[in-house]
Parts: C-alpha cells; sequence; structure tokens
C-alpha cells in the first residue's frame, strides 16, 4: 500500500537537464515499478495543463494483474501491426539498414525486441481522453501534455518510457473489453518501465534545423545548440526525408 503520508519524491535531475536527456526507453528490466513510484509518475499526470482547465484525461495503468496482461496481449497485437507496416514502408532493411552497426539499423533492432516483447512491459498506461464536445483535430492539446508529464517524471525517478499510438489497429477490440463509455477515447499507449542500462545522450537534430525566425526555412539568429550537444544523422541517410 501506497502510504497517503507520504510526499512526493525528491529527484536529482533538474527541469530542463531532464527535458533534454528524457528518450524513448524501449528495453527494460524485469523489475517492477513500485506503487509508490507510480503514484508520483501519475501524479505529475493529473498536474498537467489542459483546456479551460477541464482535465478531460482519464488515465488506465496495467501492471501485473490477470486483466492487466490481457491488455498486454491485446496491444501486443497492434504493436507488431503497426511495426511490421512500417518497418516494410520506410525501407528500415534498405540502404544504410543493411549495415547492422548503422542507426537506422540499430533503432529496427530495438523496435523488433520491443514489439516481439510486449506483452511483458512492466507497466502499461492508456491515456484517455473524455470528450465533452464532437471530436476536433486540436482536442490532443488537452491531453498530450500530461502524457509528457509521465515521461518527464519516470526520467526523474530513474524510470523511462515511450509514448505510441499501437492502440490503433486494435483500438475497437480494446474498447469492448475495458467497457470504455462511448464519449471517451484512447489515444495513445504508454509503456514504462526501468531502463536496460542509462538514458544515455539524447541525439536530436540541430536546433538550426528545427527552429526559424520570423521567416519559414530560415533558423533563428539565437538557435544555436549548446556546447556538448549530440546530434542525429539519421535525417541525412538515405531513405530519410525532412
Amino acid at each position: 500500500m501506497t502510504d497517503p503520508n507520504r510526499p512526493l519524491a525528491s529527484d536529482t535531475v533538474g527541469l530542463l537537464e531532464g527535458l533534454a536527456t528524457t528518450r524513448a526507453i524501449r528495453r527494460y528490466t524485469a523489475d517492477p515499478v513500485p506503487n509508490d513510484v507510480l503514484r508520483d509518475i501519475m501524479f505529475a499526470a493529473t498536474r498537467a495543463p489542459s483546456g479551460s482547465n477541464r482535465q478531460p484525461f482519464r488515465f488506465l495503468v496495467f501492471t501485473d494483474s490477470d486483466r492487466s496482461d490481457q491488455v498486454k496481449q491485446i496491444v501486443a497485437k497492434g504493436a507488431r501491426a503497426i511495426w511490421g507496416g512500417k518497418r516494410t514502408n520506410d525501407g528500415y532493411e534498405q540502404g544504410s539498414g543493411a549495415d547492422l552497426t548503422s542507426p537506422k539499423a540499430r533503432m529496427a533492432a530495438a523496435m523488433d525486441e520491443y514489439v516481439d516483447n510486449f506483452e511483458n512491459v512492466p507497466v502499461l498506461i492508456l491515456p484517455v481522453l473524455v470528450r465533452y464536445r464532437a471530436a476536433m483535430h486540436i482536442e490532443g492539446a488537452s491531453i498530450y501534455p500530461a502524457c509528457q508529464n509521465i515521461l518527464l517524471a519516470a526520467r526523474a525517478l530513474g524510470y523511462g518510457g515511450v509514448l505510441t499510438a499501437f492502440h490503433g489497429p486494435v483500438n475497437e477490440e480494446l474498447v469492448e473489453f475495458l467497457g470504455l463509455p462511448e464519449n471517451a477515447a484512447i489515444m495513445a499507449t504508454i509503456s514504462l518501465g526501468k531502463p536496460q542500462g542509462g538514458h544515455g545522450p539524447v541525439r536530436r537534430a540541430p536546433m538550426s534545423d528545427l527552429v526559424f525566425g520570423d521567416t519559414w526555412g530560415e533558423a533563428a539568429p539565437w538557435a544555436i545548440d549548446p556546447p556538448g550537444t549530440q546530434f542525429t544523422s539519421r535525417m541525412k541517410e538515405d531513405g530519410w526525408k525532412r
């Protein structure tokens, strides 16, 4: 049981450091995520901003019950369907993907392992949007900040996770199995666990490729990466486009 009088855990990762070092974690140890840790992570989710502060988000958290195992098995089918198509359509085995040491091939290997073992993720979270009006293209703005809070809080506490859309191909099966009301829409899947290894550096495209000034395509003059920033080469590989 979680002690109701226990305050939030103290973390040693500053906010800006956490933002700069939170990456997608797909490999987990077999260790469960303690309830006290889940409490702190999910508390962070509930503090996220939302339109008119309505907090139209709900979170189903699946750990180690029989029902949780069934939900993980359902989502695993979606994971394999999505990754199987993406692996082919994005040419993961072509070009530099044929070189097993390339970033492209390493990404494919990590995804293979992730989806092949999806039923064993320590924690699976389904973020659900409770609609109070007709579906619209910007409604994710009231739930995805909460999802990012989950990933940042996990990073702060020594855990990690990744957000996917693996629910997509099995959405109807999930909705029926879970008995969700008509106005409840699953918006993502998030897996969490203790990382195998550390978080490591985050490699991204340079700021100058992503942050423009007042003209499209022209980098802002102050868009200069801090010293020590590491960059990804993926965008420059064959088969990858901006």
